[in-house]
């Protein structure tokens, strides 16, 4: 189809955490886990640039994500990052009504309305849980992420899996499913028809600079993302990264991590709640989704403070009362407190 203008949009799509920080504000903008990458994966990405006058080689990087969510070579494409992908997806596919589940990650529908889509939102209520039902029957193109940003609600595989059904592309954005211990959720492994898995390595490796993700879907679909995406798209060192963090070691390493994320958040939640904030219920990310009085304002002031949080009236669904703070480690997350309860929170 021939791209046309977006449509505007009431609120910035491309608006990202990463435009919170800044200026030494302690970070609890952006979702990526700190202290990372880890010492063995930064020198095993230093190392790859002895390899960089040879053009990248995605073959092995492509095997080592197929062993890790049991799938087959072919139904795996690499892309750099998971906003890539997203963009592929809009070129490539054309729906006749394309429906995204809001409150999520803008970056897919900025993508779908840059391609020259028409998109349709659904937004969740009722603290943003899933009714596959609220989806329009006749919607050919669902986008929905899970763990979903910001809001860091699970959905349960069944019932993103029922969104599926026959002419329909469901794309599950999966770039959080590692912060929850064993993937209990994931449809990564499952791969029902009809359905297309967007994965990252951004916020548990600490690689928003070095773009790495992939996408698994069927063959035929794969295929045809590959012709519209560049040649030689993710570079040598990105490929040892998705490789070298696809292995069975490195899986467990972030298995271990999550479990250590879910007590650290789970505490910080209820610390948010006992000092009469809302918190979205069972969190499940790397981050906590709040509903506070003013939110913008408070956002001001713990910036004069020295303290960056998400704004959360660019997700649509949300509004000015709505913050998203990342999960820190414990002495982090207790300065951030001590700082609410300075300003009487």
């Amino acid at each position: 189809m021939t791209p046309v203008p977006p449509e505007p949009s009431e609120v910035d799509l491309r608006h990202h955490g990463d435009a919170e920080i800044g200026g030494g504000l302690a970070d609890f903008a952006v979702n990526v886990r700190t202290g990372t990458p880890p010492r063995w994966l930064a020198e095993r990405i230093r190392a790859s640039v002895a390899d960089l006058a040879a053009y990248p080689d995605p073959r092995p990087a492509r095997r080592a994500v197929a062993r890790r969510h049991g799938r087959s070579a072919d139904e795996v494409l690499l892309t750099a990052g998971a906003a890539e992908a997203f963009v592929l997806l809009a070129r490539v596919l054309a729906p006749r009504r394309a429906v995204v589940v809001h409150p999520q990650f803008t970056e897919p529908e900025a993508a779908l309305r840059a391609a020259g889509h028409e998109v349709e939102r659904v937004v969740l209520t009722k603290d943003f849980t899933l009714d596959p039902g609220a989806v329009p029957a006749d919607a050919d193109l669902v986008v929905i992420g899970n763990p979903t940003n910001p809001t860091s609600v699970l959905h349960p595989a069944g019932a993103v899996a029922a969104l599926a059904r026959p002419g329909r592309t469901v794309v599950v954005d999966e770039a959080f499913m590692d912060c929850v211990p064993g993937e209990p959720e994931t449809l990564a492994s499952r791969l029902p028809a009809g359905i297309v898995v967007v994965r990252s390595l951004t916020k548990t490796w600490g690689l928003a600079g070095l773009r790495a993700g992939y996408v698994l879907a069927d063959p035929h679909l794969v295929e045809r993302l590959a012709e519209a995406q560049p040649l030689w798209a993710v570079s040598t060192p990105a490929l040892v990264a998705v490789e070298a963090c696809s292995a069975p070691e490195a899986v467990a390493e972030a298995g271990a991590w999550a479990v250590e994320l879910a007590a650290e958040r789970d505490r910080l939640a209820a610390e948010l709640s006992a000092r009469g904030l809302y918190v979205v219920p069972e969190a499940r990310a790397s981050f906590l989704c709040l509903c506070v009085p003013d939110a913008l304002g408070l956002r001001a002031l713990l910036r004069q403070r020295g303290y960056a949080v998400r704004r959360g009236d660019t997700f649509p669904g949300l509004g000015t009362d709505w913050l998203r703070i990342a999960v820190r480690d414990r002495s982090s997350n207790d300065a951030l407190l001590d700082v609410l309860s300075d300003l009487g929170i």
